[in-house]
């Protein structure tokens, strides 16, 4: 699907302020409430827009241990195997494939460091992977989903 510069500038919007009504978004890029939503539908639709959700304080929902962990894997694992994997494990928030040494990258949260443990030893347990490689975050600098 093609998108045009008021597409762009409607995601934008949408990314500073998610809960913005069509009205508000129609006078920050120049358009009516109703071209808006017409936009904002198609959007959806057509699937550039994914879905619209909620970003909680890690304080809030206990789980301030953040962790990124390298996975190594034995042979060649299809990302469809990993993803079976990971989504298994409910400290995964987020796993990528990657170029490089390692096959792919998790991202964990946990409550405490014993359940950062553990969600770590569900991935090493895994028959596809060989070792891990962990980092645990101690301040986050930027982050784009803030901005």
């Amino acid at each position: 699907m093609t998108i045009d510069d008021l597409d762009h500038r409607i995601i934008d919007e949408l990314r500073v302020d998610g809960r913005a009504s069509f009205a508000d978004l129609g006078l920050r890029v120049g358009l009516s409430a109703s071209a808006v939503k017409r936009r904002v539908d198609r959007l959806v639709d057509t699937g550039v827009i994914r879905g619209f959700g909620v970003r909680l304080d890690p304080d809030v929902d206990g789980q301030k241990i953040e962790s990124y962990v390298e996975l190594f894997c034995r042979g060649t694992v299809a990302p469809h195997e990993l993803t079976r994997i990971l989504g298994a494990i409910p400290n995964v928030v987020e796993a990528l494939t990657v170029t490089g040494q390692a096959d792919a990258i998790v991202r964990l949260r946990a409550a405490t460091m014993p359940d950062l443990e553990v969600a770590l030893e569900k991935i090493r347990d895994a028959a596809q992977v060989d070792k891990t490689r962990s980092a645990i975050v101690l301040s986050r600098l930027v982050d784009e989903r803030l901005r």
